[in-house]
């Protein structure tokens, strides 16, 4: 039965390779510098890595936004959030899986009458608004610094153009380890705080824990979704915003990389607090939203002009009802699956005893000043009927 409940954090990994990875290779497939199965396995390897590796630091805000404390919940709010990046992909507009979590745990919290925590869903909505400005002005200091570069040091055309194929693929693997290390926490973050999973040691030479075991099936879901399903996205994000030069094209990749690995980085986090400078917060941010935010700087930066605008509008009404419909779905799920079937969605007296192990399994070296917001600690109230 446990597997069953997985069932549905491995459908949100497929959408979410079969979506976002065309946030990293799409414009490098779709300005045909880089061949689509290429993209996909040096996708699908460092997007492996990454959820493995790093994949802690994103999860612990989703853990305090929303402590779903039961198997069956957890279930509903990784389906809810997967169907509705399914259908935001038959649309063929790339969605925010990190925004359909959001609007799932959030339906989560309103069906089992559990507060909000307020101040981490004000710093995740900050980012979505962060996240794509940042990425559009590194997109536009990196193609500046560029297009300097480039008749400074006299590069051949012949040299340039392979010097950027190679670059493209260098940049998209960053940017794959960077998507596996901040988006994990959407594929099964919900799920760590019930792991059916114990500490394991593979093939007898590599240990994991509970969680770090759950990334792994989780980050091999969005490698299936890379190759089964992620090639009509790539074109869309490759071509349908702005036509992109093989150059643009790789300060895109590069820009929405760093925004990704900024947001996700633990280490980073505590090399900036050891200095006494201001952390970003570790929040799984959109990678659909930076690489758009990326391209169109880059659209603004030449005039604007060639922006499909239409385009661009199209892909914006998906990021505001994506989070909408998979709150509404969870909701909905939650009730069906209680009230028909009869499963336990939330638990209300785990709530106290079970949180602070979840914190200390997924982020070990939390920061100072991270302490378990008040609504962990209270006992939750009883599911509704």
């Amino acid at each position: 039965m446990s597997l069953f409940f997985l069932s549905s954090g491995m459908f949100l990994g497929w959408s979410l390779g079969a979506n976002d990875a065309a946030n990293v290779f799409g414009t490098a497939v779709g300005s045909r510098m880089v061949k689509f199965h290429t993209a996909a396995i040096c996708c699908s390897i460092f997007v492996l890595l990454g959820a493995v590796i790093s994949g802690a630091g994103a999860s612990e805000t989703l853990g305090k936004l929303g402590a779903v404390n039961a198997l069956a919940g957890a279930f509903v709010v990784a389906f809810s959030a997967a169907a509705s990046v399914y259908m935001m992909i038959r649309l063929r507009y790339p969605a925010s899986t990190s925004q359909a979590i959001v609007g799932a745990i959030l339906g989560w919290n309103f069906f089992s009458n559990t507060p909000t925590d307020t101040f981490e869903l004000t710093r995740i909505v900050m980012t979505w608004v962060a996240c794509p400005t940042l990425a559009a002005i590194t997109a536009i200091i990196f193609y500046k610094l560029a297009g300097f570069l480039i008749p400074f040091c006299k590069i051949s055309l012949f040299r340039l153009d392979k010097w950027t194929r190679n670059g493209l693929i260098l940049v998209g693997a960053f940017g794959s380890y960077s998507l596996g290390a901040n988006n994990i926490a959407n594929v099964v973050g919900v799920f760590v705080p019930v792991s059916p999973f114990g500490d394991v040691t593979l093939f007898g030479l590599l240990p994991l824990t509970s969680a770090q075991l759950l990334f792994l099936i989780g980050g091999i879901a969005i490698a299936v979704g890379v190759f089964t399903y992620s090639r009509h996205t790539m074109q869309t994000v490759g071509g349908g915003i702005f036509k992109l030069s093989p150059v643009m094209a790789l300060v895109a990749v590069w820009a929405h990389s760093l925004v990704l690995f900024l947001f996700s980085s633990q280490s980073l986090e505590a090399f900036l607090r050891d200095m006494g400078l201001p952390t970003l917060p570790l929040v799984p941010v959109s990678s659909s939203q930076a690489i758009v935010g990326a391209v169109v700087g880059m659209g603004l930066l030449k005039g604007g002009r060639g922006i499909r605008w239409k385009t661009v509008g199209g892909i914006a009404c998906g990021w505001v009802t994506t989070p909408v419909i998979a709150g509404i779905v969870s909701f909905i799920c939650l009730s069906v699956l209680q009230n028909v079937f009869m499963q336990t969605v939330y638990d209300g007296s785990k709530i106290a005893q079970k949180q602070p192990a979840i914190i200390e399994t997924i982020a070990p070296a939390a920061a100072p000043g991270h302490e378990l917001p008040a609504v962990l600690l209270q006992q939750g109230a009883e599911p509704r009927s």
